[in-house]
């Protein structure tokens, strides 16, 4: 009895193992075909800057003030808590048995971590735009 429910666990798991394998495989094998089959030019235009068909105007390179870094953040933190809410308000309105108090605890120790972050956010003038 007991050999026949190890194989059957062996066997659940071999779609697993081909994912694995094939996940594994997939990203060097990709890169190959394309060193293999992509053209190659070695010409100084190649290396140019490409500005839509028109001449480049001053460095390639220049500095992004870090208050863009700010913004990204906190674009972020609203998209996390929006992608938390909505799940957890389709399974509140569910019956899946989960006990209203606690999934109500739940999301204001949630909405405390985010109001937190918030205010952070906030203390730190990220959400100020400023013009220099």
């Amino acid at each position: 009895m007991s050999g026949i429910v190890n194989s059957d666990i062996i066997y659940s798991y071999i779609p697993v193992a081909v994912f694995l394998v094939v996940s594994l495989l997939m990203p060097p094998m990709t890169m190959l075909i394309v060193k293999l089959l992509s053209p190659r030019s070695k010409g100084a235009e190649k290396y140019s800057t490409y500005e839509s068909g028109s001449v480049p105007t001053g460095p390639a390179r220049i500095q992004f003030n870090v208050e863009y870094y700010l913004y990204a953040i906190a674009f972020v933190l609203f998209d996390v808590v929006v992608l938390f809410l909505y799940p957890w308000a389709m399974i509140y309105r569910g019956s899946t048995g989960v006990d209203p108090t606690v999934a109500i605890v739940e999301m204001f120790v949630f909405i405390s971590v985010f109001l937190f972050g918030y205010a952070f956010l906030w203390k730190k003038g990220a959400l100020k735009w400023l013009k220099n």
